[in-house]
């Protein structure tokens, strides 16, 4: 069982970090430099400070074994995770993860302890992120949670002057729009799906006039322009190769990032992101990568350590285009493909080939999940290595087989091993040293107590979620060596 440990005093999150600021209300945030200690820093960061936790949501659950369909998504078999033995794996969705093998953990046999009030999506969408029961007023697709979600309680633990940047992919239909992040019982965050939007309020362009605004947004400026002389004084100093690296990739990521959104017609956000079929032109991919990039920009920075992304609104019914599959058309609404069915209901005329494309849509997000591990990457942390191995990113789902909207074996696969905490680099079942399948809330305590949050006497967290829920945690989640657990 997980140790108890004395309680830590959350520091200021990324205290030595650097903001270069310019003109108005700019203030652009810095990776970590390893020079920085040159410039006045003497002490070393305590272990945890550089901890986060993504989260990522996919809708319509995932075409796994169930309901006569054969497995189409989990890796074969349980234990050690090989970039060949995942690669090899071309029927099963998480090839898509091969490359990072090493760095992940898969968890299966997780459930959510509570039923659905009314729409299963709805219920298990506010399940996801708080292990918390559904409201019984509001009822059905306006359900709440009774909860807060584990972004937030990140956010308020370790970096409480802002909440978790919150995103989200696709349209807000009046069915169902966000369910992801809550402050608390019934307090709903919503999902901010404009990227340009989340990048002004991080880079503080609210603040700004509107000409240099539109400006940039027209690629004749850069936030990078606006701290040009800071970015010059910092430049000038004696800076190590790796920092010089660091820098050039930082500023780099945000001029192509500001090109890419300036690329965008204005009355693109509205239709194509708001809009009714907001996946006509790909845009979906695109918009997803973009808001990727802000996570991964935001957390190097220290601008959050916590942060959700969700992919498309509670029953999705995005019309998909995969590149290469079936010449790129448009694919049916995927709400319809997860009940393999024309229909949002029940009874409906089949849709030929449905699980297949299902499982083409399971890995279409893995692969945009992969795209943010790139992104994280790059990013080198205090102590050498990739950012990736402080903190944690997780792609998980509100049902677990798409066909059967279950509540069981819900997917959960993190990247990212919080420090050495987390048993990286393995495919493990929950049920394994409890039976049966597992409450989530167990899950969301392991990755708490991993990243150094503890409850007010000092012990590792072992309660979030519903008071009714049996604590604990899962055990197959902890490294053999895990330093704080």
């Amino acid at each position: 069982a997980p140790k108890k440990k004395k309680t830590k005093t959350p520091r200021s999150p990324f205290s030595r970090r650097l903001f270069l600021r310019g003109a108005g209300t700019v203030a652009l945030g810095l990776p970590f430099l390893e020079s920085i200690g040159r410039f006045g820093s003497k002490a070393k960061a305590a272990s945890g400070d550089e901890s986060f936790a993504i989260w990522l949501r996919q809708g319509n659950g995932v075409a796994q074994e169930g309901r006569d369909e054969p497995e189409r998504f989990w890796p074969s078999a349980t234990g050690r995770l090989t970039r060949d033995g995942l690669a090899g794996e071309t029927g099963r969705a998480t090839s898509e993860l091969a490359d990072y093998a090493e760095s992940l953990l898969m968890v299966s046999g997780l459930r959510f302890a509570f039923p659905g009030n009314g729409c299963g999506h709805s219920g298990g969408g506010n399940q996801c992120l708080t292990a918390a029961r559904v409201s019984e007023e509001p009822s059905g697709n306006e359900s709440l949670a009774m909860g807060e979600s584990v972004d937030n309680r990140v956010a308020r633990e370790l970096h409480p002057e802002r909440e978790p940047l919150t995103l989200f992919t696709g349209r807000k239909s009046g069915y169902l729009p966000e369910v992801m992040s809550y402050r608390g019982p019934m307090d709903l965050r919503a999902g901010e799906n404009d990227p340009w939007n989340a990048y002004m309020r991080m880079t503080g362009l609210t603040g700004m006039d509107v000409e240099v605004v539109n400006r940039i947004r027209q690629r004749r400026m850069s936030v990078n322009d606006l701290v040009r002389e800071q970015m010059g004084e910092l430049l000038s100093r004696d800076l190590s190769v790796d920092d010089r690296r660091r820098l050039d990739l930082h500023f780099s990521s945000i001029r192509d990032l500001e090109v890419l959104m300036s690329c965008r017609l204005p009355e693109m956000r509205e239709m194509e992101m708001e809009g009714i079929d907001p996946l006509s032109s790909g845009n979906y991919q695109v918009v997803t990568r973009m808001h990727m990039d802000l996570i991964a920009t935001a957390v190097a920075c220290g601008y959050v350590r916590s942060a959700t992304l969700q992919l498309g609104n509670g029953n999705d019914g995005t019309q998909h285009v995969i590149p290469g599959y079936r010449g790129g058309e448009e694919l049916p609404r995927f709400h319809q493909i997860s009940h393999r069915i024309y229909s949002d209901g029940s009874d409906g005329p089949p849709i030929e080939g449905a699980q297949e494309m299902h499982h083409e849509v399971d890995k279409m997000h893995l692969r945009l999940f992969r795209y943010l591990l790139d992104r994280l990457s790059e990013y080198t942390s205090e102590s050498g290595g990739p950012l990736l191995d402080c903190g944690t990113a997780c792609i998980t789902n509100d049902l677990g087989h798409g066909v059967s909207h279950t509540y069981r074996n819900v997917p959960f696969i993190f990247a990212g091993s919080l420090g050495g905490n987390l048993n990286v680099g393995n495919y493990v079942d929950a049920r394994a040293s409890a039976g049966d399948y597992v409450s989530h809330n167990k899950m969301f305590n392991t990755v708490l107590s991993a990243m150094g949050i503890r409850k007010e006497d000092g012990s590792l967290v072992d309660d979030f979620g519903d008071a009714s829920l049996e604590r604990g945690f899962v055990p197959e989640m902890i490294a053999s060596d895990a330093p704080d657990l």
